[in-house]
């Protein structure tokens, strides 16, 4: 008797983790159903989408753009839905049985808090709902017996080093990181980069969110974060090494010197169809790694003086309280100006920084003083634009 196909709630289904998200479920529709697809404002691909995979639920964010959808899909057995309540509604629905976490931004914390509250399994590939509220996430996680599994290629590699520890003692974490556009630019340069090549990453495929933070290595240490989260692990623990060739994808060294890495070529798919199916392993169409084409790996250290965003990121985690959830916050703000043109590069340190010396701090948060401390830095952050 076959086994029941596992029913797939995607959150940001018209992403680049959404997208491929479904294309390794499109390789495998005997394993996996689409029950629902969502987006905040892609109603051509969501419809598109929502069609080829004839999804049970659609979910618009944009309110606007309901009728829209609605009457694009009105032909179809699909249930069309507005708003993010919605969403956190949606994906607690007994039919659910895995959600992944893609939406961008800390939009994503209340649908994922949603789904843990429901017990639900969790592939999560939205940095911020971690970096925002690490704390009250994984508590929930823990209250309703949930499970959070790691969509992040690094974080995916770090789960997977762990499976073969065996309960021994991990002494350290590293974290690769490819360094991004301007790994080889001096700091003058870096002043001066647009926001068109800062987008032009070297090696991996991205939304543009998540590629100006790679470009400033914020996106390396909201990974740092994410990791103290999901492993348990103090941040003086947790290593960040550039590898240009980001062919692996991360390590877990042990107390006694061994350390175990994760390799692949970069493709978002083998994270993405190890969370879908775990324990088991899917084909995903990937590129397979030749040792013999590579020829070499190489490695140095991270340069905080032309990315001081990571040095930023560690001194919010070891803060904690609500500094993690105001530096997210500011550079959400600040990524987005300057993808609209309206600040150099280094502004978004300065914003970063700002915010974050002035924070109306916090030691132990609860759900209501993260939304406030996201809505209060958001417009520190925009008037320092404005």
């Amino acid at each position: 008797m076959a086994a029941r196909k596992r029913k797939i709630a995607i959150l940001g289904s018209t992403g680049s983790i959404g997208t491929q998200t479904l294309d390794v479920i499109r390789q495998h529709r005997d394993l996996f159903e689409v029950e629902l697809v969502s987006a905040r404002s892609s109603t051509a691909l969501l419809v598109e989408q929502a069609k080829e995979f004839d999804a049970n639920n659609v979910v618009i964010c944009d309110e606007s753009r309901y009728d829209t959808v609605k009457d694009a899909l009105k032909e179809t057995d699909c249930k069309v839905w507005a708003g993010v309540d919605s969403l956190c509604e949606l994906v607690k629905a007994q039919e659910v049985d895995i959600v992944v976490g893609a939406m961008v931004g800390f939009s994503g914390l209340r649908p994922t808090l949603a789904a843990l509250e429901a017990g639900k399994i969790v592939a999560l590939a939205n940095k911020e709902t971690l970096v925002a509220a690490g704390n009250i996430v994984t508590r929930t996680m823990r209250e309703h017996n949930a499970v959070i599994l790691p969509v992040d290629s690094e974080h995916s590699a770090i789960f997977q080093c762990l499976l073969a520890a065996q309960g021994n003692e991990v002494e350290k974490i590293h974290l690769t990181a490819s360094g991004g556009p301007f790994r080889t630019w001096p700091r003058e340069k870096i002043a001066a980069a647009t926001a068109m090549q800062a987008l032009k990453h070297p090696n991996w495929d991205m939304g543009a969110k998540v590629t100006i933070d790679s470009a400033t290595m914020m996106n390396k240490g909201f990974e740092v974060m994410e990791a103290k989260w999901l492993f348990d692990v103090e941040p003086s623990r947790i290593n960040v090494v550039v590898h240009p060739e980001s062919m692996i994808h991360s390590m877990v060294e042990f107390v006694d010197g061994a350390i175990i890495a994760q390799l692949g070529c970069p493709d978002m798919r083998e994270p993405i169809g190890f969370a879908l199916s775990f324990p088991q392993r899917l084909t995903v169409g990937n590129k397979k790694l030749d040792f013999a084409q590579l020829g070499s790996m190489t490695f140095e250290a991270p340069d905080l003086q032309r990315f001081p965003n990571l040095r930023l990121a560690y001194e919010a985690l070891e803060r904690g309280g609500n500094a993690p959830c105001a530096l997210n916050a500011a550079n959400e703000v600040a990524v987005a100006a300057y993808l609209g043109g309206q600040i150099s590069f280094y502004d978004i340190t300065k914003i970063n920084e700002f915010c974050l010396k002035g924070l109306n701090f916090v030691a132990e948060p609860e759900l209501s003083d993260i939304f406030e401390t996201n809505r209060e830095v958001a417009a520190i952050a925009n008037g320092c634009i404005a």
